[in-house]
């Protein structure tokens, strides 16, 4: 957090605000001017006390009010990281991870796990109304908006619908466009939301603890005549996704 034309931030001690108090606004300041970007750690702690002249438990209250306040997030074992912008809220509407980004002004990029042909199990293939061992197209990607990981997406599509996809980067396209743009209507998804805890494998992807709640949306995205073009599982980091939605009530209920 030091730079040639920064010095260390040395905090006065008679100054009438407590301590921890001007080390979270210092700690926010230099957050807020960008020299500790979105995604990014912080320092560790031994260097922030040096830097800051105060001590680890000073130190560590002004970190805890920062969570608090959604400015940063702990990750246990591996520091304290700057959080995005404010936490995003995906619409009611059928939208791509894409363009929501894109609506929010935020910068979706994808890291490919897996995309490759595969046969369907059993269950894939009931999702799709055909039968098991049916050719399915395999799209697993760390989904990040402005290089930070959000959520794991694992999905599934047709072999007849997926024609062409070995030779589509999809750690930059949205599967949404590709698949509207061999011709096929996306209208319609059935929707089941659990909160669920992250094992290993995901905690690594998603750069959060074993444990750490996380919410499985899974979708079946189906056409105009109601055939299922898309199946997909997405694992979003729990402190990191919140869902909007609005219900009605009859006039004789």
């Amino acid at each position: 957090m030091t730079t040639p034309r920064t010095a260390p931030a040395v905090l006065p001690s008679e100054y009438p605000e407590p301590l921890w108090l001007q080390a979270k606004a210092v700690l926010l300041a230099r957050i807020a001017n960008g020299e500790v970007p979105p995604g990014s750690r912080l320092p560790p702690e031994r260097e922030l006390c040096r830097l800051l002249s105060i001590s680890r438990v000073t130190l560590r209250k002004a970190l805890t009010a920062l969570v608090e306040e959604g400015v940063l997030r702990s990750a246990h074992g591996r520091g304290w990281y700057v959080t995005t912008a404010e936490p995003k809220e995906w619409p009611n509407t059928l939208e791509s991870f894409s363009e929501t980004a894109r609506r929010m002004g935020l910068l979706p990029t994808s890291r490919v796990l897996r995309c490759e042909l595969g046969t369907s199990t059993y269950d894939e293939a009931e999702a799709f109304q055909m039968a098991p061992g049916t050719p399915l197209y395999r799209v697993d990607r760390v989904r990040m908006l402005d290089q930070v990981p959000i959520a794991v997406d694992e999905s599934l599509v047709p072999a007849d619908i997926a024609a062409g996809f070995e030779g589509v980067d999809f750690a930059t396209r949205s599967l949404y466009e590709v698949i509207t743009g061999l011709g096929f209507h996306l209208a319609q998804a059935d929707t089941t939301i659990e909160a669920r805890s992250a094992d290993a494998e995901l905690a690594r992807h998603l750069d959060i603890d074993v444990g750490t709640p996380v919410l499985d949306m899974r979708q079946i995205v189906r056409d105009g005549t109601q055939r299922p073009l898309l199946s997909s599982l997405i694992r979003y980091a729990g402190d990191r996704y919140r869902l909007r939605t609005s219900f009605s009530r009859s006039a004789d209920g």
